[in-house]
């Protein structure tokens, strides 16, 4: 969940220098920040219909498979990082060192904010007696989610300190090999078709291993070696953006593959489709929105309202399950229910309510300002070019 909005402004997220941008696109992709809003919504929609449904109850099929924006996060960072660094991994300036900062610049400061909000919980619920699984939120958990490791291993146990943060670890994961990715799919020369296959010949093998060790598809890794989910998605992201930057559509080819490939994808949810295809959509749905940036026809998505929810997306994503976790408890103190009751649809209705407002918070009095300070500290400190203060 951290693709990035470029901008030289200095406001919202952006989160890689903008020189670094390669020409190929226009610097700014709207689309591909405001659709993210709808993605992290998605997911909190998931969790929704989780705590929702009875036992064994069937729920919407287009909202069960939302909880695939997380596939659809992954193949995007590819695309925007290959972006935001590709013109630096061709010319030899790449610097994974100032990378590696500005990534954690970008994931860190709303999870640790939010590992300290689940850590108070847990002690709040020890002082009160509440009970909880203990295993779920042991000390060596939190510091593997401390450490962003937690996705790396196969898991035995839950490690329910914030479960969305098992992607962070995936994609911190790929952070740490960008290189790699980079000298398959960014150096000069490179075949956009080679990388794309290469990427689908992994997810494929991949998933394929994954079934055969653990009796369930790849797209339902998460903390069970959840970092395998994206190597091949991170990998098809940067062979779309190569792609991308090779072709000339004109505006109607653009708008009708953007409305086509958006129909497809909500239509294959709507039907339960398969996964992997589901998945394959999704980075045609990429493709098609960051192609109506360079015809210029992404107005309707420039909108700061689309773009404000958008960057706070992340946010959204990060602190629905911290929150939904206190609504249960608490109502579950006040009315003297089990906190495993079923949700109302009007107390759905409340809660997102506030967690909306919680996540915009969030990103306005902490994330944005804690990433900017780290930028500013150590990628832009006032001995830097003057063009570069105010970077965020």
């Amino acid at each position: 969940m951290t693709a990035a909005f470029l901008r030289k402004d200095g406001g919202g997220g952006a989160d890689v220098d903008p020189l670094a941008s390669a020409p190929a696109f226009p610097e700014r992709l709207p689309a591909l920040t405001s659709i993210r809003f709808w993605l992290a919504l998605g997911v909190v929609l998931f969790h929704y219909q989780l705590n929702i449904l009875p036992e064994g109850g069937t729920g919407i099929a287009f909202i069960e498979r939302a909880r695939l924006a997380v596939d659809f996060f992954f193949i995007l960072s590819g695309f925007v990082l290959a972006h935001a660094y590709g013109r630096q991994v061709r010319d030899g300036s790449y610097d994974h060192r100032r990378f590696l900062i500005a990534r954690l610049a970008r994931i860190y400061p709303a999870h640790l904010a939010m590992l300290v909000v689940m850590g108070l919980i847990v002690i709040l619920a020890l002082v009160l007696g509440q009970r909880f699984n203990v295993e779920s939120y042991s000390l060596p958990g939190f510091l593997s989610a401390l450490a962003l490791v937690h996705a790396w291993f196969p898991a035995t146990v839950a490690n329910e300190w914030n479960g969305p943060s098992w992607s962070l670890s995936a994609e911190w994961a790929a952070y740490l090999v960008f290189p790699i990715f980079a000298s398959i799919g960014l150096r000069r020369g490179r075949n956009p078709w080679v990388t794309l296959g290469l990427a689908v010949v992994l997810f494929l093998g991949i998933d394929a291993v994954y079934r055969r060790l653990f009796d369930d598809m790849l797209t339902h890794a998460e903390l069970v070696l959840g970092v395998l989910r994206i190597i091949p998605e991170f990998l098809l992201g940067i062979g779309l953006y190569q792609l991308g930057a090779r072709l000339e559509w004109g505006r109607a080819v653009t708008v009708t593959a953007t409305s086509g490939s958006l129909l497809a994808l909500v239509v294959l949810m709507a039907i339960s489709a398969d996964e992997r295809l589901i998945v394959a959509v999704s980075g045609l749905v990429i493709l098609s929105l960051a192609m109506l940036s360079k015809t210029g026809d992404d107005k309707v998505f420039a909108h700061p309202a689309l773009i404000e929810a958008g960057e706070a997306s992340y946010a959204l994503y990060l602190v629905h399950l911290p929150l939904l976790i206190i609504w249960k408890n608490g109502m579950a103190m006040l009315t003297g229910l089990d906190s495993a009751y079923r949700l109302s649809l009007g107390e759905a209705a409340v809660l997102l309510c506030l967690t909306l407002a919680g996540a915009f918070a969030l990103h306005a009095l902490w994330e944005r300002p804690a990433r900017r300070w780290a930028r500013r500290r150590f990628l832009f400190p006032s001995a830097n070019l003057p063009s570069q203060k105010g970077l965020s």
